[in-house]
């Protein structure tokens, strides 16, 4: 996928097949996320990862610590009362993810001799902590609830790797940079690391109080606490900078700016409440979970793919994320065509994998992408970016009326348009197909990258150049927003040529595509192009876009949702009759929220809305089995079993933002929810309910100034639309 993980397993794979390299870009599963169940903060260019006591241990596998612009500037935090780790009480996040709080006490704390001198549960610890502007702040207050005074010793460990993230996901490199002498003063210390790169990159902690104690990787602090007294202690962590005056004051004003931003951020989507409560807190770590993603580029707000992996700007995913929270907040949409852009390729650039028009993949900037080690430090090997960028382009459109934003992307369009033309369809037949330029780039350049996900009936892997059958659906679906777009910035010409070379993709993919005996769409032709007679969920993204002709739409439909395909808990990435059905592995028999997502909005564009209401009570029953309701990037393709959750997929990324918007998207496809600017109408078409909800109230949903808050109602086997309020001269429409 655009995650530009080739591969998730524990070791870097064997190839399967003489002269098919694996991808190199593996994450080591030796330790799993799962497991640890992180919790994560994000702010701009940094995250940190933290476990539940809000440490971060060093280890083999670990990807706790603190990272900024993909390096890891602190790889271990520890925290110690009288020398022995603190018992956790409980650890939260806040609904809107701005601060993680951690409630500790005391274990048994015994003298030399093994006397116990104070029993536990005695003296309380909270950490407050969050991120603001490349720095971690934290607040730890103690407490003493015993009635007589306490006399407690805290120590903090720390150390930084200056690892690069691609270092921490498994790859090994033969050099390094130098670490840097540490600078110690009486409340702070810097560690430093030179790189390759001719960087330095540092760390600086400081503390107030200062601390009894400081050394390189160590500060001690001790506490005379009278009964029922408590004391605070402020920490400071940042990156590539030594902040001066009062840590306190630093503190007390990040954090308001913080929660002030974050609330003016997320006030721009429409409310959403439901008759289910457990339902309206998944959804609401969703929308916490995108504006916490969500990163302030010169163009506007960018949501970034996933932590820990994918912090970053990625193509792909954010089209996706955009295209599933358009009804929701139209500014992330705007800024992700924006900063795509502006980012959109100019030259040729085999090392890239760039050529004039295509749409940027990934952006890295640690050390080893400056260095060259990895290609991803401006990466174009997706090939459905491109199209897909159309495609969104159409949507905004659709959404806002908005042309004055697409005169202004019309040249990035026509340029995007010609890559799908001239570079994209690599053998003239009509399809656009794939195949990296360099040994160094992805094999597998769809939203399946696994070096396995593209294979024959048989399990042999499918050689390139590749033509993915959902490629082939966003081209149709970027033809047609073309000419949407043409007409409206008045191209009437160019909007006839494009319409007709739509229609002109849709016959021959039907005919090139289609498998009657599969009852649906092959997954790929390969590069003799023999298909690749495979079921999958890449066919549910031919209803997407529309490509698929009206005929097929139920056979696909019952495809998708028979026992071999539909899990229970969403639509498998492959069947289970597949030869390389694996419900484990990465592409190849999981399931993606956001693949699940698209598949619905695909099968409600057909009429077939309570198949799409399946697809949404799939994942909320996982999300309710699921830390915080969050849904992860995926989860194993293994059978529902009653009264058990799924099973979960070891490195998957959480939260990851077109997985947090999944189900804002199929929820809006359920509900038929739809725009028409040029009338100034908000248009809820044949609305359905999944069985779990009565009620859906959606407020402040805006178009050309004017919002409307409306409640839609289960009234015997018909959803009833009512208007709660109305601002400006929107109107709200049922259609039958």
């Amino acid at each position: 996928m655009s995650q530009m993980r080739a591969d998730a397993g524990a070791q870097a794979p064997a190839p399967l097949h003489p002269g098919i390299p694996v991808a190199q870009f593996f994450i080591p599963a030796s330790a799993s996320l799962q497991e640890r169940r992180p919790r994560t903060l994000k702010h701009g260019d940094t995250f940190a990862v933290f476990d539940h006591n809000g440490d971060a241990l060093s280890g083999p596998g670990s990807p706790e610590g603190i990272y900024h612009r993909d390096t890891r500037y602190l790889s271990h935090l520890y925290l110690t009362i009288e020398g022995q780790r603190p018992l956790l009480l409980s650890s939260t996040l806040r609904d809107d993810n701005a601060t993680l709080t951690c409630d500790l006490t005391n274990p048994d704390l015994c003298d030399a001799n093994g006397k116990l001198v104070l029993e536990h549960d005695v003296l309380h610890l909270r950490r407050s902590r969050f991120l603001w502007n490349g720095a971690c702040y934290e607040r730890l207050a103690i407490r003493n609830f015993d009635n007589r005074p306490q006399r407690v010793r805290i120590e903090i460990a720390f150390a930084a790797d200056f690892a690069d993230l691609f270092e921490v996901r498994g790859t090994q490199r033969e050099r390094r940079g130098r670490m840097q002498n540490p600078e110690i003063g009486t409340d702070r210390v810097t560690l430093a690391y030179q790189g390759l790169d001719d960087r330095r990159r540092m760390t600086t902690l400081r503390f107030d109080p200062a601390p009894q104690e400081i050394s390189v990787g160590h500060a001690a602090f001790q506490f005379d606490l009278a009964p029922k007294q408590a004391r605070t202690l402020a920490i400071e962590i940042a990156c590539d900078a030594i902040n001066e005056g009062s840590l306190r004051h630093h503190f007390r004003q990040a954090i308001r700016i913080s929660r002030r931003e974050l609330r003016a951020a997320s006030s721009r989507a429409a409310a959403i409440n439901t008759s289910n409560e457990i339902f309206n807190e998944a959804l609401r770590r969703s929308v916490s979970d995108l504006y916490m993603l969500i990163t302030d580029t010169p163009e506007g707000p960018y949501p970034y793919a996933g932590i820990p992996w994918f912090s970053t700007v990625f193509g792909r995913d954010a089209l996706i994320t955009a295209l599933e929270t358009l009804w929701l907040d139209p500014a992330i949409a705007r800024g992700v065509l924006s900063h795509l852009a502006v980012n959109q390729a100019t030259d040729f650039d085999a090392a890239a994998d760039a050529e004039p028009g295509k749409i940027l993949h990934e952006v890295r900037y640690g050390e080893m992408a400056e260095l060259k080690e990895v290609p991803f430090r401006r990466y174009y090997g997706s090939v459905d970016a491109t199209p897909l960028f159309i495609m969104l382009a159409g949507a905004y459109l659709k959404r806002t009326g908005d042309t004055v934003l697409l005169r202004r992307l019309w040249p990035n369009i026509e340029a995007a348009l010609a890559w799908m033309e001239r570079y994209g369809d690599r053998d003239g037949d009509g399809f656009i197909e794939y195949g990296r330029r360099t040994d160094e780039g992805l094999i597998n350049q769809g939203w399946k990258d696994s070096h396995d996900s593209i294979f024959h009936a048989d399990g042999r892997l499918a050689k390139g150049p590749i033509a993915l059958a959902e490629v082939q659906a966003y081209a149709y679906g970027a033809f047609r927003a073309a000419a949407e777009i043409a007409r409206a910035i008045v191209e009437p010409a160019r909007a006839v040529v494009l319409a007709r070379r739509a229609d002109s993709l849709r016959t021959v993919f039907d005919a090139a595509f289609f498998d009657a005996e599969l009852g649906s769409y092959v997954l790929a032709l390969d590069g003799e192009k023999r298909p690749c007679r495979v079921r999958s969920s890449n066919a549910g993204h031919a209803l997407l876009t529309g490509i698929a002709l009206p005929e097929r739409a139920a056979a696909i439909a019952r495809t998708l949702m028979q026992p071999a395909s539909f899990s229970g808990w969403g639509v498998r990435t492959i069947a289970s009759t597949e030869a390389r059905y694996n419900p484990m592995s990465y592409h190849n028999g999981s399931v993606w929220p956001h693949d699940n997502a698209l598949i619905a909005a695909g099968l409600a564009r057909y009429g077939f809305k309570r198949e799409a209401a399946r697809i949404l009570e799939g994942l909320f029953a996982a999300a309710t089995y699921i830390d915080l309701r969050r849904l992860p990037e995926l989860f194993c393709g293994f059978v529902r079993q009653h009264t058990r959750g799924p099973t979960f997929y070891p490195v998957a990324c959480a939260p990851q933002a077109w997985a947090a918007a999944a189900p804002l998207f199929i929820l809006q496809s359920c509900l038929g929810l739809g725009f028409d600017p040029t009338q100034n109408h908000i248009t809820f078409e044949e609305p359905v309910l999944p069985d779990f909800l009565n009620r859906v109230t959606i407020g402040n949903l805006v178009l050309h100034g004017g919002a409307a808050d409306v409640t839609l109602c289960r009234s015997g086997s018909q959803v009833v639309v009512d208007v709660l309020d109305r601002r400006g001269s929107v109107r709200v429409v049922t259609i039958t």
